[in-house]
């Protein structure tokens, strides 16, 4: 096309899925909305498409890797809430976290109702395409903030790092560590974020040194609590931005003949399965993982039958306290 959608949008004041809402005969426009974007598409050539009745039936979902237990989850709920909505899922695993335009490609030429993508966010040019073919997208747990009319789930990582924060304080720890994941990525930045906010609002000063930025994973926790046990004064606790990443901090405190929680405490984020039956069994934030799927789902569906659901879906962190934490051995001030 001579004329892309961005640049209708910007000539009758609106955003692009508005323009590709009336191009596509959607009915969640305003009447006047409809008219004003009309007149211009046609001025530009464009005719306006009447609404096809027939759908595909597939759903395309994307994820980057289906090893760990978290993908595993947020794809079991997407799958399970498309069967309940009579659609088939096509799945595709691809480790480029932030190149899927082939993906979209793909699925815009194989014809499909809808796509899920699981924290990549397709390109501008990926997006347009999306839009000029009335095809609805949504992000779960995005990487990074999504543009304006994209659709996105996400769980409240600021407030669940508060929790788990808070937790520790509310046992007398006053020497907590924190081992972040990537600190370009949204949600380990909520993450960073939230922690500090309870400790502050409880009066807890914020040692930089306690402040390990690394990446999610076992290996990273294993390395980040080393460099925390050589500090001078090591903290009594210490909250994992991933369970994976608490797995690793209890290998390394059992490696150096450290007790959990005895000597140091420890709390995750996820509650993926093997936090219930870790030794000990680990405290940690639960993200709804599953739920994230099935409300992306959700949401194709809705945007699909022309309804419009909410930009943005945070669902709710739940604290699980087991075994990993505990007061500390010494009142703290």
């Amino acid at each position: 096309m001579a004329v892309h959608l961005d640049l209708i949008a910007a000539e009758a004041g609106v955003s692009v899925p508005t323009v590709s809402k009336v191009l596509n005969s959607r009915p969640d426009v305003a009447a006047g909305t409809r008219e004003r974007v009309t007149a211009v598409l046609e001025r530009h050539g464009f005719a306006i498409r009447t609404r096809a009745n027939t759908t595909t039936g597939f759903l395309h979902v994307r994820v980057v890797d289906l090893d760990g237990a978290w993908s595993e989850a947020v794809v079991r709920g997407a799958v399970e809430a498309a069967r309940a909505q009579g659609k088939d899922v096509v799945l595709t695993v691809d480790p480029a976290p932030d190149d899927c335009d082939g993906w979209v490609r793909h699925a815009l030429s194989r014809g499909t109702d809808g796509l899920l993508s699981v924290v990549a966010v397709p390109s501008e040019e990926a997006r347009r395409a999306l839009a000029e073919a009335g095809v609805p997208l949504v992000v779960v747990d995005p990487l990074h903030q999504v543009p304006d009319g994209t659709l996105s789930v996400a769980a409240t990582n600021f407030k669940g790092a508060f929790d788990a924060a808070q937790h520790l304080i509310s046992l007398g720890h006053r020497r907590i560590a924190t081992i972040t994941g990537p600190i370009d990525q949204d949600n380990a930045i909520a993450r960073l974020a939230g922690f500090q906010a309870a400790m502050l609002q409880a009066g807890v000063p914020v040692d930089d040194d306690l402040i390990i930025r690394a990446h999610y994973g076992v290996d990273q926790g294993y390395d980040a609590t080393r460099v925390l046990l050589a500090r001078t004064d090591r903290p009594t606790a210490i909250f994992g931005a991933s369970d994976d990443t608490a797995f690793g901090a209890i290998h390394a405190l059992r490696e150096q003949g450290l007790r959990v929680p005895e000597d140091i405490s420890v709390i995750g984020f996820d509650d993926l399965a093997p936090a219930g039956w870790a030794d000990p069994p680990l405290t940690t934030i639960r993200q709804p993982l599953a739920q994230m799927g099935s409300a992306a789902v959700d949401a194709l569906v809705q945007s699909r039958l022309g309804r419009a659901p909410a930009a943005h879906t945070e669902l709710s962190t739940t604290l699980v306290v087991r075994s990993s934490t505990a007061p500390p051995r010494e009142p703290q001030v």
